[in-house]
């Protein structure tokens, strides 16, 4: 009667998510300030000034029935152009207006991209650890999901993705700065990476394409990373405004494709199709138009740095064991017993809601999502003291 793997995607949503309906019914039990929620990526810092301002020269001086209208299939062209404007400008690679197809967020960019390149038989090649639900989307596409390792500090290891990929391979997703990790892969493995997809795209007779995931491109500490496009012409770009402009809840971002992509011009009809197929057509025509006029601008995430460095130091000073991010707002902490289930269901007890690993392609660690307010952070770490005490016994 039903289809049974939506059923089982609706009945076992994913850890995330699972944790934050948690935290929010346990705050609703004991107070709000008693509970420590790291679970969900939900910006906690207001967006920039200029997002209030073009919503507000939007509403006063454009008709409601356009404001407020469906725009083209693919989004409004005025967005399209700037999103390219700036994607040319910033990268140097030639961009088109043409080639852009506005979003619900990058889950949408992925989703579409996904069943858009899919043909019988291919496999798409992750960097574990990974977002969890690329394998819904890959899956859901049709394709095979391929977990490729990286390195110690959770960067690429080229060797692993040289065996992973194959004449099956349709593409590699890369997240940077990586969810959840906070990982930023420097431009000499983007270059890297490229000679490696160009030969096996030779060996291949056809494109591997490469997903750029870059939600979190923004939020960096010190560090910038690098545009793949500059490196690898088959290079897809999924992006989303949810992070950068503290929008998530409005659902709003673009996938892009650069002039020089193979066959670009089929690949993006394939991709119109898809955001037709999949119901993705029309993203939200007020929030295409505000994010347009804010293309390169970003949230306050200075306070995203201070509570990274407040969280990291005194974790680590306590005794856990944790790479420092460059970027994105999540420490990816050594859970302190292989179990990283049991771990996190430990900690429940001290209030600390934390992610374990396990969906996310790898065992024994555990993601701490710092985008909270400062006050969350400091409450927090007696409870992080209590927990590690406990294991020592």
């Amino acid at each position: 009667m039903l289809n049974k793997t939506m059923q089982h995607l609706g009945e076992e949503r994913s850890a995330i998510r699972e944790l934050f309906e948690y935290g929010n019914a346990r705050k609703k039990e004991i107070g709000e300030d008693k509970v420590f929620d790291f679970s969900i990526g939900n910006p906690s810092v207001p967006a920039p000034a200029c997002v209030r301002e073009e919503i507000a020269r939007l509403i006063a001086d454009m008709p409601p029935a356009v404001l407020h209208g469906y725009t083209s299939a693919q989004g409004a062209y005025e967005a399209r152009k700037a999103v390219s404007a700036y994607l040319e400008s910033k990268s140097g690679v030639p961009m088109s207006a043409d080639l852009v197809y506005m979003t619900c967020g990058a889950s949408a960019s992925l989703a579409i991209a996904l069943n858009a390149l899919f043909e019988e038989g291919d496999e798409f090649v992750v960097l574990a650890p990974f977002f969890p639900e690329y394998r819904v989307f890959a899956e859901r596409a049709g394709g095979k999901l391929v977990v490729c390792p990286t390195d110690e500090r959770f960067h690429l290891d080229l060797a692993a993705l040289d065996g992973a990929i194959n004449t099956h391979t349709k593409a590699v997703i890369l997240n940077s700065p990586n969810n959840p990790t906070g990982a930023v892969y420097t431009a000499e493995e983007i270059e890297a990476l490229s000679a490696l997809l160009q030969r096996k795209s030779e060996e291949k007779g056809a494109p591997v394409f490469l997903l750029s995931d870059e939600p979190y491109r923004e939020l960096c500490y010190g560090v910038e990373p690098p545009y793949p496009t500059k490196y690898y012409r088959d290079t897809i770009l999924c992006y989303s405004f949810s992070k950068s402009l503290s929008l998530a809840g409005e659902r709003i971002g673009f996938l892009a494709l650069p002039k020089a992509l193979t066959k670009a011009e089929d690949v993006f009809a394939a991709i119109c199709g898809a955001g037709r197929a999949l119901g993705y057509v029309c993203a939200p025509a007020l929030f295409q138009r505000v994010c347009a006029a804010c293309m390169g601008q970003s949230s306050d995430i200075e306070a995203y740095k201070t509570n990274r460095d407040i969280l990291y130091s005194a974790l680590t000073s306590y005794g856990y064991e944790c790479v420092s991010p460059d970027g994105a707002f999540y420490l990816f902490v050594k859970a302190l017993e292989e179990d990283a289930v049991t771990f996190c269901e430990r900690a429940k007890r001290h209030e600390l809601l934390l992610v374990p690993s396990n969906s996310f392609g790898v065992e024994g660690y555990v993601r701490i999502s710092y985008c909270v307010d400062r006050a969350v952070i400091e409450r927090s770490l007696p409870a992080f003291r209590a927990l590690i005490a406990e294991y020592r016994g």
